[in-house]
């Protein structure tokens, strides 16, 4: 139902768009502004970033590079009330929503822009079925089976309690109890607070 992040797409923009402004870098626990100025589609090229909603202080999600945040704002603009830190190392740049839109009438890649925006509102539809609604266990259990997919790279610096937490805003205590438990039917294997394997998952709790 829910397709993998479309790769040939990204290619074909970034090489479109990194050529009308400088790359720049960025260091863990760095902040990247998203309206500094006017609205900005920001392309990451390299590295992972947290991705939260600013007010709720709500962890949307974890992403490793490649990654465009933003290009919905070509279609409808507004602002993107979203917190931006970098978890690793990387590179962005940055375009004005106007410019990024200028380029793609130019080069003709709204199709590619449109697969991209498709693929991003996809990947929140998935979010929004393993969340909203769900009680406290399903939540952990959607939760801890998308960490099962990242690289174990990515899961080796990521806090499996931090995480569900930020994600779902699920009490410490009620997560605790859940990960002993699940740990102790070696549902999950755990080190040092990172996960590490996810065996299979009950249904219930």
């Amino acid at each position: 139902m829910f397709g993998v992040k479309p790769l040939s797409d990204f290619a074909v923009l970034d090489n479109c768009f990194s050529t009308a402004v400088p790359t720049l870098s960025f260091a863990p626990r760095d902040k990247l502004l998203l309206n500094l100025g006017s609205p900005k589609v920001t392309i990451i090229r390299k590295g992972t970033i947290k991705i939260a909603r600013s007010q709720e202080e709500l962890l949307v999600s974890i992403c490793p590079a490649p990654m465009i945040i933003g290009l919905p704002g070509v279609f409808y603009p507004g602002e993107e009330n979203y917190q931006i830190t970098a978890l690793a190392a990387g590179e962005f740049y940055q375009l004005d929503v106007q410019h990024c839109a200028d380029l793609l009438t130019g080069h003709q890649l709204w199709r590619e822009a449109f697969n991209w925006v498709s693929w991003l509102f996809r990947m929140l539809e998935l979010r929004d079925i393993q969340l909203i609604g769900k009680g406290s266990y399903s939540q952990i259990r959607a939760t801890l089976q998308s960490m099962a997919k990242w690289e174990p790279t990515l899961r080796a610096r990521i806090g499996v309690m931090n995480y569900i937490q930020q994600r779902t805003h699920i009490s410490r205590s009620v997560i605790a109890e859940v990960l002993a438990a699940l740990r102790a039917g070696k549902y999950i294997e755990m080190d040092k607070g990172k996960l590490i394997a996810v065996n299979r998952l009950p249904l219930e709790y």
